[in-house]
């Protein structure tokens, strides 16, 4: 493996545990402070209000709940929510469970849309899931490579070597982050599913840095 090689999968693998770490201290009730403050030590930059990321995790949650007790261990159930759209992702047994599974998460408190594309087949396999988990930490990393976006703005979800975007984002914002994810190792297929905004709402939504300031108060007898 040649460095430039080596240093994207070490970036890769380092984004995977960090996303782990982050998992894992929301569970441990790690403090929270979102809308472009501090999350467990990492600053976090998001164009969903912070009211509209507490929804998202609460759709997340409930619809996952509903479909293990409904469809239990036939199906493989993904369920992203990014400014209140669901994303399905995963395995069910039948159309029928494909049709359930999106009944189910559109009736979810505070759902907007759902985009389902769950496939009709048997579920992954532990090493296909490890093996996407790698994938989504390889786009988040090229993401974060990139100069010209904010990694921070896209979500990204990776099912059987297919990877998802999810996000607010300009076209041109929208059409760099597919670029770069199709370049990636192992991706077979790029699924956009954004909100495309203008460059003057994106101006509006985006968070900005707190301004900088300078105390040039002099020292008594300076």
């Amino acid at each position: 493996m040649n460095p430039t090689s080596l240093h994207r999968a070490q970036r890769a693998v380092c984004a995977v545990l960090a996303a782990g770490a982050f998992a894992a201290g929301l569970s441990a009730c790690a403090p929270l402070i979102v809308g472009g403050a501090v999350v467990g030590g990492v600053m976090a930059v998001d164009r969903r209000t912070a009211g509209t990321q507490i929804e998202d995790e609460g759709i997340e949650l409930r619809a996952v709940n509903r479909i293990r007790e409904t469809l239990g261990d036939r199906a493989h159930v993904n369920v992203t929510s990014y400014n209140r759209q669901a994303l399905l992702t995963g395995e069910v047994a039948s159309a029928q469970d494909r049709q359930t599974a999106e009944q189910i998460v559109a009736q979810v408190e505070n759902t907007r849309s759902v985009v389902n594309d769950l496939a009709v087949m048997p579920v992954s396999s532990l090493s296909q899931r490890s093996s996407d988990t790698f994938i989504t930490g390889k786009v988040r990393a090229s993401l974060v490579d990139a100069r010209d976006i904010s990694a921070n703005s896209f979500k990204v979800v990776t099912e059987r070597n297919i990877v998802y975007l999810m996000g607010r984002v300009t076209q041109r914002e929208a059409n760099r982050a597919t670029e770069i994810a199709r370049g990636v190792s192992d991706v077979s297929k790029v699924v956009r599913v954004f909100e495309i905004v203008s460059e003057e709402e994106l101006r509006r939504i985006a968070p900005q840095p707190a301004p900088v300031t300078t105390d040039n108060t002099k020292p008594a007898g300076g």
